[in-house]
C-alpha cells in the first residue's frame, strides 16, 4: 500500500483544495492529511476557522482517507507517526522540497516529495485562494 501525506491550513474550503487534495490521493492507495494548527500558520494570515472544524471538513472529502490536525511544535512528527511513500505538496505551497526532503532524511523518513499540477480557473469570476475569498465577502458584506 502506498500512503501519501498532503499538508495545508484548508481554511475555507474551495476548488484548489479540492484538486489538490484529488491530485495528492492520485499518488497513492491511502491519504492523510494534516491540518496545520492556526498557532503555527506564520507565512500568511492565520485561519479564520478553528483547527478542529477545518480538520473535520477536510476529513469529510471523498479523497480523503484520515485527517488529523498538526503537531503544536513539531511539523514533522505526524509524518514520523504516518510513516508516507510519498509527501505530496500544492503546486503553490510556499515550502522548499528539498529542505523537506533534507530533513525527512534526517529523521530517517524514507519518502519522495512531489508537487501536485495546478488547477486553473474553469470559468470568469471563480476563486482558488482563501485569501482571494475572504477579500469578496469582506468587499460585498463587510
Amino acid at each position: 500500500m502506498r500512503r501519501v501525506v498532503a499538508q495545508g491550513t484548508f481554511d475555507l474550503i474551495h476548488p484548489g483544495h479540492i484538486h489538490y487534495l484529488e491530485d495528492a490521493a492520485a499518488m497513492g492507495d491511502e491519504l492523510h492529511v494534516i491540518v496545520a494548527r492556526r498557532e503555527n500558520v506564520t507565512h500568511k494570515e492565520p485561519p479564520v476557522l478553528p483547527n478542529r472544524q477545518r480538520r473535520d471538513v477536510v476529513a469529510a472529502l471523498d479523497a480523503v482517507d484520515k485527517a488529523r490536525v498538526g503537531h503544536e511544535s513539531d511539523i514533522f512528527a505526524p509524518i514520523e507517526d504516518i510513516d508516507p511513500d510519498v509527501i505530496a505538496l500544492g503546486f503553490d505551497q510556499h515550502h522548499d522540497d528539498d529542505a523537506i526532503e533534507a530533513e525527512l532524511a534526517e529523521r530517517g523518513v524514507d519518502c519522495s516529495v512531489e508537487r501536485a499540477s495546478a488547477r486553473e480557473k474553469r470559468y470568469d469570476g471563480e476563486l482558488l485562494s482563501t485569501g482571494t475569498i475572504i477579500d469578496r465577502i469582506l468587499e460585498q458584506r463587510g
